[in-house]
């Protein structure tokens, strides 16, 4: 599984990219907005720091200004990836980008008969949001298993499961297991995979006894 980080923190990114967990980044209008920065420069940071992909959200809704957006974002840096809503004008404007080899992330997908019609239009990335359904008690990983049962019919789909709107470590494990393509995670959630109580406990315990034998091993001899 691929990891991406939703977040627009360009500080954020290169520490955990440093890590080798960041495949690409996601980042939207309300990401940028808290960044208190200029879109398009935040961009082509997050761009010069991540050799995957970046989704850069279009801010139209009318196919025209998603085109006219997306060049815009495009001459950013070449692993620019266009983000539409999924909306009618949104999947005429994956098909148009698509066909001429343009990744085209996309998103606000919240039922199997949507992400049908994002893998027809050529989406590289399908983006399901999970937490939001939960929010509203209805299963988000149900959707993504069904997701995932349908692309898997069609062996000509390429478009990837990006799961979207993931709130705890959970999210991400049972993602992995109905194999989803990409997890696009919040960096606090990343971090929260590494951790579990007995790692820490554990390590307590070895550096403890380390201490005891007074020893250090960059010490000269």
């Amino acid at each position: 599984m691929k990891f991406f980080v939703d977040t627009a923190d360009v500080a954020e990114i290169r520490d955990l990219a440093a890590t080798g967990m960041v495949d690409g980044v996601t980042t939207n209008p309300s990401l940028i907005a808290k960044s208190g920065r200029k879109f398009l420069d935040v961009l082509a940071e997050i761009c010069s720091v991540v050799d995957g992909p970046v989704s850069a959200e279009v801010t139209a809704t009318d196919f025209d200004g998603m085109m006219a957006e997306a060049a815009r974002l495009l001459e950013v840096a070449s692993n620019v990836a266009i983000k539409v809503p999924l909306t009618w004008d949104g999947l005429k404007t994956c098909k148009a980008l698509s066909s001429k080899g343009t990744q085209v992330n996309v998103t606000l997908c919240f039922s199997p008969a949507q992400a049908l019609l994002a893998a027809k239009a050529g989406a590289a990335f399908i983006s399901p949001f999970v937490g939001r359904l939960d929010d509203i008690s209805e299963d988000g990983m149900a959707l993504i298993e069904d997701i995932r049962r349908i692309y898997d019919n069609y062996p000509g789909f390429t478009t990837e499961i990006l799961v979207a709107s993931i709130r705890h470590p959970l999210h991400v494990v049972q993602s992995a297991k109905i194999g989803a393509d990409v997890a696009t995670l919040p960096p606090a959630v990343l971090r929260q995979l590494a951790l579990h109580p007995l790692t820490d406990k554990g390590l307590a315990a070895f550096l403890a006894d380390w201490q005891k034998t007074g020893q250090s091993i960059t010490a000269a001899t």
